[in-house]
């Protein structure tokens, strides 16, 4: 797939830089990316993935926006209340970059249509609040050789995730074999909205990452990042020798 002269004028600013180039702009001109979740983390995500010039986006939400959700989702206003979020995020992007071919699911991920969402797609971003519903992409994702770029927010905190199942290593079962008690999220534990910001953007930093093989070394680890200390820490995943999805 070529660039015309309006895609290079568009993206000449990322063009320029050597660890892209002409290239780099074809690969991420072809990648095929899919994001699950259109909250805190899915709107900036799905923003920088199409502003970078993806052409083919897949999302998932089965919600509609609600009023509490607009301090943090910047992709939606007042005008979106009461609508799909899938929708609405769809409408809004094409405006953003016409070429971008938006597919949208308005489901649940479930153990029943796992397969005919996720096939399609090389990167697979995670932005749901639930860990049942992280399992279920954790282990399609490993079984299929995907690659998997995960992230939660809470509080004044955030974690990001990335996992490359075509090598062998760990999966996010390994790191947390059993669902908790409880789960904290945005909804239970309250969110500070520029951490949504960041978390977002850290994701579409992997993705573009993971489409043009720079360097890989977030793969099979957890960055947590502290919105008040201003601090990062990065954890290494290892192989859990118990793991269900048998891990080596």
């Amino acid at each position: 797939m070529t660039l015309n002269f309006s895609e290079f004028k568009r993206f000449e600013k990322q063009i320029i830089l050597k660890k892209i180039g002409i290239s780099g702009q074809k690969k991420i001109k072809n990648a095929k990316v899919l994001i699950i979740g259109l909250g805190g983390l899915g709107s900036p995500l799905l923003i920088y993935l199409a502003s970078l010039g993806i052409i083919n986006i897949g999302i998932v939400d089965f919600d509609k926006v609600e009023l509490s959700n607009l301090h943090r989702q910047i992709l939606f206003n007042s005008e979106d209340l009461g609508k799909y979020k899938v929708a609405q995020a769809k409408s809004k992007i094409k405006k953003i970059y016409n070429n971008a071919k938006i597919k949208t699911f308005k489901q649940k991920i479930s153990s029943i249509n796992v397969q005919s969402i996720l096939n399609g797609y090389d990167i697979i971003c995670d932005g749901t609040d639930n860990f049942s519903t992280r399992y279920i992409i954790n282990d399609f994702c490993k079984k299929n050789k995907k690659i998997l770029i995960s992230a939660a927010i809470s509080k004044f905190e955030g974690q990001i995730f990335k996992f490359n199942f075509k090598k062998n290593g760990p999966c996010f079962r390994c790191f947390m074999p059993e669902k908790p008690q409880n789960e904290n999220n945005c909804e239970t534990e309250g969110i500070f909205p520029p951490v949504a910001g960041v978390l977002g953007s850290f994701q579409a930093n992997e993705v573009v990452k993971t489409i043009l093989k720079l360097r890989d070394d977030l793969d099979n680890n957890l960055l947590l990042f502290n919105s008040l200390k201003m601090n990062l820490r990065k954890i290494k995943i290892n192989i859990n020798p118990r793991c269900i999805n048998k891990c080596r």
